[in-house]
């Protein structure tokens, strides 16, 4: 069974950063791109960022440069840098996967085939 479960949430002031993790089970995590989605208050999902399975990255222009995605094959987790957060980055986290292995050019929100439970981020003073 294909398990992700995030972790690493929380509150944060303005400026602050965390560090966002997700721990997957149930499949070859090193054969798989993975990809951060999340969702705001009273807002549809927004994709953040991905990876391919060799460590490829990308990023919404709303993040570059501030957020750093990263995976760890040995120990099957991929991570979320979140540096300089935002009140408007406070959402909902959720950790997904692509079934296969690059980061789709297009459609990737609905190209996932799993999504972890997700992990709150509040950036507030």
């Amino acid at each position: 069974e294909v398990q992700l479960v995030e972790s690493g949430g929380g509150l944060v002031q303005p400026g602050g950063s965390l560090r966002l993790s997700c721990a997957a089970s149930g499949f070859t995590f090193s054969n798989y791109a993975m990809s951060w989605v999340r969702r705001a208050p009273g807002k549809g999902r927004e994709w953040v960022s991905g990876i391919s399975n060799t460590g490829t990255a990308t990023y919404a222009n709303s993040v570059k440069g501030r957020f750093t995605i990263s995976r760890d094959n040995a120990n099957n987790t991929l991570y979320l840098q979140m540096n300089s957060l935002k009140p408007e980055d406070t959402a909902v986290y959720y950790c997904t996967r692509y079934p296969w292995a690059d980061v789709p050019v297009t459609s990737k929100l609905d190209r996932a085939d799993y999504w972890g439970q997700g992990t709150q981020v509040t950036v507030s003073s």
